[in-house]
């Protein structure tokens, strides 16, 4: 599966997804941009788009969108604070629909 990373989650982040094809908004030269623009950019190169941004939501028609959205909650975006919640990550990955 194609996975993009949001730039408010650690690059290291990606080497924990095995698997699948896991790219960051940093490495697609991304950052900065707008979520609404985000998101149309996204809709090309994923299938999995991952977050913490719980305002998403509300800014975006996610049920609209060609992939989905999995939202990260965590104490912060932290690599120790998201390493416990990695098998959840796969799961949700496996799992998602747009």
């Amino acid at each position: 599966m194609h996975v993009l990373l949001d730039e408010n989650l650690p690059l290291d982040l990606a080497a924990e997804i095995p698997g699948h094809d896991v790219q960051t908004v940093r490495s697609r030269g991304w950052t900065g941009i707008e979520n609404g623009e985000l998101m149309r950019l996204a809709a090309g190169v994923c299938e999995a788009f991952v977050t913490m941004d719980q305002n998403l939501p509300r800014q975006q028609d996610v049920p609209s969108l060609p992939f989905g959205v999995i939202i990260m909650h965590a104490p912060s975006n932290r690599l120790v604070h998201l390493r416990p919640l990695v098998g959840a990550l796969l799961h949700a990955i496996e799992s998602v629909n747009p």
